[in-house]
């Protein structure tokens, strides 16, 4: 059981979202406009649905105002699918999209499978190509420094560094990472993986593109130091 916060100025698509969320067990607040989502709900919700094409304050707006507030993760409710929104909107902090339309089934499986992330209990730790990795707490530092992760720019860290040396498609670190497949959702692997390296460069790794590699026609590589 979750707490689950969903801001979409479509009142139906809120009542649609909180019953099929409820079947699953969670608690669901809705919220018709990005200015009713207050510090209070954010520090409450385990989740949080943000629909893209709000008046007023949009999404992309919401989820810039809220994201030092929270680390749960961020899904994009957006019709806007074009790779120049979906960027955006990956860059600002979010941690997925779901295209509308979409079918319930497939709201509940990401809802799920972001949550099953986010509940993981490792207990020990990691160091590959000068990183650390505290797999308990799900942080990663150069050195002394702290690298800024989001929960998503972590978890992909954390799979591709486990199996360094190895090289995986975007669709598999998709699939690895959030539990779901991940066919039509190459764009976001493709944003995480450039906002992990510019803050790998921010914490001192001179050269990220050669320790976060990219294997051309294939997909992507943690450097085997071995």
């Amino acid at each position: 059981m979750a707490n689950i916060l969903a801001v979409d100025d479509n009142i139906e698509l809120c009542k649609l979202i909180r019953t099929a969320l409820e079947r699953d067990g969670h608690r669901v607040e809705t919220r018709l406009s990005g200015a009713e989502l207050t510090e209070q709900l954010c520090h409450w919700a385990d989740c949080i649905l943000l629909d893209v094409m709000m008046p007023g304050e949009d999404g992309f707006a919401v989820c810039r105002r809220i994201r030092g507030l929270t680390d749960a993760p961020v899904l994009f409710l957006t019709a806007r699918t074009d790779e120049a929104s979906v960027l955006e909107g990956l860059g600002i902090g979010a941690d997925d999209y779901i295209a509308k339309p979409f079918r319930v089934a497939e709201l509940r499986a990401r809802v799920a499978a972001h949550l099953r992330r986010q509940n993981r209990t490792p207990v020990h730790r990691l160091v590959r190509g000068g990183v650390s990795f505290d797999l308990s707490a799900r942080e990663a530092a150069v050195g002394e420094t702290p690298l800024p992760l989001t929960r998503s720019e972590y978890a992909i860290c954390e799979y591709l560094a486990l199996h360094a040396g190895q090289t995986f498609t975007k669709e598999q670190i998709y699939e690895a990472v959030f539990g779901i497949d991940g066919t039509a959702d190459d764009t976001a692997v493709t944003q995480h993986i450039k906002n992990i390296r510019a803050k790998l460069r921010a914490a001192g790794v001179p050269e990220p593109e050669t320790l976060l590699k990219t294997i051309w026609g294939v997909g992507y590589q943690w450097k085997n130091e071995g």
